[in-house]
């Protein structure tokens, strides 16, 4: 299992949880997962999310691997300019 820390502005949709545990090995396996325990999050992360592996952003790398020790973060995209 691999802890997620969600954002404040994702907690919301995700029944008010600031870490969720999900099954993963990859950050694609761990976006599939937090929807499919997290229906409501799907909008956000279609909308675009950042996710932070071990200090690291992971652009659009969806098969990096996460190990079950690694450090989670999901961030909603800032825009603006």
């Amino acid at each position: 299992m691999v802890e997620v820390n969600l954002w404040s502005g994702l907690r919301p949709l995700a029944n008010g949880e600031e870490m969720v545990e999900v099954e993963a090995d990859t950050v694609g396996g761990l976006l599939d997962a937090l929807v499919e325990q997290h229906p409501g999050l799907q909008e956000a992360i279609d909308a675009g999310v950042s996710v932070a592996v071990d200090g690291r952003i992971i652009a659009s790398a969806l098969d990096e691997p996460i190990r079950p020790d690694s450090e989670v973060f999901l961030m909603q995209r800032l825009k603006g300019g």
